[in-house]
């Protein structure tokens, strides 16, 4: 924990001095305006940072640098929105670190199950050296990543019965995002694993032709998933985060001034968004249950983790070195 806590200050003290930027800065810059996407509701996290995110950048650039917000998938599913940023046909976004994972594999040794205890413990590792290392590397495939925003500790949710163990997955049905570590998990705890968008996950659950799907309490509420879902389980099984996203050819056109801002900007509304949700989750929780969803509050969790070992046997190496870096950071 002492390496987070060293992590942490470091984060502070380069915010504090980026924020010696201010409005005079930009007086001659000529006005921009960012497009900002993502595929959840208005209700949900993301939006949550990304509205945060909007009031900071054009408070700290008086106005020069406006952000538009497309919220429910608006301008495409997440895949569509990171290939309009590499081209410029959209600005930025906040994107679910599983489909980011897609254009640079190494992303997805945060995917791995079990990994984090705490959310403290993701923070720490993504906030710190490995996260912003990873972050950095974005630019690899024409993207820039800014900060770290919050999906969170995913949990199981479906609409045939309780799951208190894998044994209780045995041919369920389960959408995973499109990422082959998603596909893998739930294979090896016993799923019929069906990767699929957000967007059409939703119509499929209402269709009935998958049984269930996986995400944190604050989609599960703000989705009202409890009217297609009837089960959820508190498997915790991993933690996601999110990004803050942008274009390469948006940014390069940003004086240096205003990227400073957008940075700064973007890591503050995560912590705004990590903080609310935190706060939310036990009211979300207690609302879904009074809305009739059964809820499996202790699963058999190390039923679960062993289910999954053969997961970090497949992908341990082909993450390089970070897994190893990772839980020697947890370890400290």
């Amino acid at each position: 924990m002492k390496g987070f806590a060293r992590s942490s200050l470091a984060l502070g003290i380069s915010l504090a001095v980026m924020a010696s930027a201010n409005a005079s800065d930009f007086a001659d810059m000529d006005p921009v305006t960012l497009r900002l996407a993502h595929v959840v509701n208005e209700q949900d996290g993301f939006h949550i940072a990304a509205m945060k995110f909007e009031e900071l950048v054009e408070e700290r650039t008086g106005g020069k640098v406006s952000v538009d917000l497309y919220p429910n998938a608006s301008l495409g599913d997440e895949r569509t929105l990171l290939e309009g940023m590499q081209i410029g046909t959209v600005d930025m976004g906040v994107i679910t670190n599983g489909p980011v994972a897609n254009f640079l594999e190494e992303m997805a040794v945060f995917e791995l199950p079990f990994l984090f205890e705490s959310p403290e413990a993701a923070y720490g590792v993504l906030d710190g050296e490995i996260g912003q290392e990873l972050l950095d590397r974005l630019s690899e495939v024409n993207l820039k990543g800014l900060a770290y925003a919050e999906r969170g500790f995913r949990n199981l949710t479906n609409s045939e019965r309780p799951v208190s163990s894998p044994d209780d997955l045995d041919g369920l049905r389960i959408r995973v995002m499109e990422n082959p570590v998603y596909t893998d998990t739930f294979r090896e705890l016993g799923a019929n694993a069906i990767p699929m968008a957000w967007t059409e996950a939703l119509t499929a659950m209402q269709q009935g032709t998958i049984d269930g799907q996986e995400n944190p309490v604050n989609v599960i509420h703000s989705f009202k998933l409890n009217e297609t879902q009837d089960h959820m389980t508190l498997t915790r099984h991993t933690y996601a985060p999110a990004i803050f996203v942008m274009g390469m050819p948006s940014w390069n056109q940003l004086p240096e001034a205003a990227q400073e801002v957008l940075v700064q900007a973007a890591q503050e509304a995560a912590d705004h968004e990590r903080r609310v949700n935190a706060e939310m989750e036990a009211d979300q929780l207690a609302e879904l249950s009074e809305a009739g969803m059964q809820i499996v509050e202790a699963p058999d969790l190390e039923a679960f983790q062993a289910a999954v070992a053969p997961v970090y046997e497949k992908y341990g190496e082909q993450f390089g070195d970070y897994l190893e870096r990772i839980q020697e950071a947890l370890d400290q």
